[in-house]
């Protein structure tokens, strides 16, 4: 009998120690699940950052390179209208000479109105006219600053006259006409100025 009841108390000692495992294991695994769902979200948390962190990249990138593809458009565009709108200039730089020698023809005749030269100035200048609506017809002008304040911008100055008449800095004579095509000076005009 009192081998019974050792042995019972032993079984219920082992029951005992069984139970305390058991609530141990139970405790045990409610940490680790506590602290794997405090990893979870953490791991979560980060891996969130990090997405939205690329993503951002990827659309600064993706931002950068729309406005870069757009400026290239841009300068693409006003290149092509700077070669359509410039595209005659050495055409015509080539073609101010014939306009130079007419001019000069008709500066060589003593007696523009003695009637032996009289149909040949009459017939220069009007080729002269047709040649300059020809060219004014494609934009190209001509610069003729006689009396006008000098302008480096337009004017090639090659000497400086004392002149008491006029104000300094004025175009007194010009040499050689200037031309321009669409408001770009593709040749100055020679001139002489007042000192």
């Amino acid at each position: 009998m009192a081998d019974e009841e050792t042995s019972k108390k032993k079984a219920d000692s082992q029951e005992s120690d069984g139970n305390n495992d058991s609530v141990e294991e139970v405790n045990t695994s409610d940490a680790d699940g506590e602290q794997g769902a405090a990893l979870d979200t953490e791991l979560q948390a980060a891996i969130d950052e990090a997405v939205s962190l690329a993503l951002a990249e990827q659309r600064d990138s993706v931002l950068r390179a729309h406005a870069e593809v757009q400026n290239m458009q841009r300068r693409c565009a006003a290149d092509v209208e700077k070669a359509h709108k410039y595209a005659l200039e050495k055409f015509s730089i080539e073609l101010l000479s014939v306009m130079d020698n007419m001019e000069r023809a008709l500066q060589a005749v003593a007696d523009p109105e003695e009637e032996s030269v009289k149909g040949l100035c009459e017939g220069i200048e009007l080729t002269s006219k047709e040649f300059l609506a020809v060219l004014s017809k494609f934009a190209i002008e001509q610069i003729d600053p006689q009396g006008e304040p000098f302008d480096p911008q337009d004017h090639q100055a090659i000497s400086m006259v004392e002149n008491l008449d006029v104000e300094p800095n004025t175009v007194i004579t010009v040499v050689q006409k200037g031309y321009s095509l669409n408001g770009r000076v593709i040749r100055p005009a020679m001139v002489m100025v007042s000192k």
